[in-house]
């Protein structure tokens, strides 16, 4: 069966000045699934494509799918100054393979598995996938190829019955055991385009740890945790077979837990490979030998989230903000850069907090700060929740387009004066 993979993901521009093109590695992983005996596959990458409408219609044109995946990788680009809304193109995407063939088009990726059914419901492909869709991708086509329709029994499974939208509930896991197929991307604009080549680590939740007491998982606690050995390998498969030494580990932060940190910078020592990374980390649960691996390993940037307790964790924003500042004083020491991101306008901030979180962003030193203004709302979240109470959003199905939220006292002032305490500092970004 012809199998076509399209990553619709087309936004790039991070942090306002800073160019960074994620590789759909994710689609990758669900090509290098499928088995090549059973069916010709082709993916189509649409993020450096000019006119992404026709160049898929030039590839379906050709190509003839019977199965066509479409990998929603973000509902937005989480920016309040210029806030993209994702599922549009997407849309525009499904609708064009659509008027072309009678493939079945299934949906799948990391912003549509946070909210299956109303993306289902926009998007309205034949049948969506909710969570890691490797396996279940595959056995899908091979059922598809067989003349086998049914689908119910696989977890995660999204589709239409009776009129209505039905998803249990269940997201489908991977082990994430087959090498992702990366020959169908374009590897050399990707690793000039920002932070590098993605290779997966390990995956927490599917958003990035909103707490200090989120952030300090043990390995039980991953949905995916990869053993070092497959990430080593995957790493030198890039480095000999592809001459690609700039890599971006995928992890939801890489530091937790901080023993399998070290172990894998040990290994990537170990293999000698001159290799030049970069990687997100939590700003807590870290200490100076680990920033001393990652350094002697090829650590070139860590990119931190400046994470605080939630309200119900109690403590002071300074209690809160000590942990952050550790961090990013034992990255200065070690010489490792660092970039930070600090929300402004969340729940329970006020011109005080404002003032404060800004006065601890002067002293540090990182290679960037972000200065994020408000909180970009997401499904299942207390801020969710708070939105909801306050009547920002009816109920959270509404979160598949840009929602944010910001303090009431705050929305008529705080995005003049961020942008005026920006204006003084050339490595501070207002988002």
């Amino acid at each position: 069966m012809r199998v076509l993979l399209i990553a619709t993901n087309r936004h790039h521009r991070l942090m306002s000045r800073m160019d960074a093109r994620p590789l759909p590695i994710g689609l990758a992983y669900v090509a290098g699934y499928l088995d090549r005996e059973r069916h010709q596959v082709k993916a189509l990458d649409l993020m450096f494509s000019e006119d992404y409408l026709a160049d898929v219609e030039a590839v379906v044109r050709e190509f003839q799918p019977q199965m066509v995946g479409i990998s929603l990788r973000n509902l937005s680009n989480h920016s309040y100054l210029d806030p993209q809304w994702a599922l549009p193109t997407t849309k525009e995407v499904i609708d064009r393979v659509r008027s072309l063939c009678d493939a079945t088009i299934v949906c799948g990726g990391p912003a549509f598995s946070l909210l299956p059914k109303e993306c289902f419901s926009y998007l309205e492909p034949d049948l969506g996938i909710a969570g890691d869709a490797g396996e279940t991708f595959a056995t899908l086509a091979d059922r598809l190829e067989m003349g086998e329709l049914g689908y119910r029994d696989l977890t995660g499974m999204v589709y239409r019955e009776d009129g209505q939208v039905v998803f249990e509930g269940s997201r489908c896991a991977s082990s994430f055991s087959m090498p992702p197929r990366l020959e169908d991307l374009d590897l050399q604009k990707y690793a000039q385009a920002g932070f590098g080549l993605g290779v997966l680590t390990k995956l927490g939740s599917f958003n990035y740890p909103s707490s200090a007491s989120e952030a300090q998982k043990e390995a039980a606690a991953w949905r995916v945790i990869r053993p070092i050995p497959e990430v080593v390998r995957e790493v030198k498969d890039l480095y000999h077979r592809l001459g690609l030494r700039k890599v971006f580990f995928i992890d939801n932060g890489f530091n937790i837990p901080l023993a399998h940190a070290k172990d894998l910078c040990r290994a990537l020592i170990d293999a000698d490979m001159d290799l030049h990374w970069n990687t997100p980390m939590a700003p807590y649960g870290c200490d100076a030998e680990l920033i001393g691996l990652m350094k002697q390993a090829g650590c070139a940037l860590t990119l931190m989230g400046g994470l605080r307790g939630d309200s119900h964790e109690g403590g002071s924003l300074d209690e809160q903000l000590q942990p952050v500042a550790e961090t990013c004083r034992m990255c200065e020491g070690g010489d490792l850069h660092y970039t930070i991101t600090m929300m402004f306008g969340e729940p329970g901030d006020t011109r005080q907090t404002v003032e404060k979180k800004l006065a601890f962003l002067r002293g540090l030193n990182p290679a960037m700060a972000n200065l994020r203004i408000g909180v970009s709302i997401l499904p299942g979240t207390g801020v969710a929740k708070r939105a909801v109470e306050e009547g920002l959003v009816q109920d959270e199905s509404e979160l598949i387009r840009p929602t944010f939220y910001i303090e009431p006292g705050m929305r008529d002032w705080l995005v003049d004066h961020l942008m005026a305490e920006a204006a003084g500092h050339p490595r501070w970004n207002v988002l």
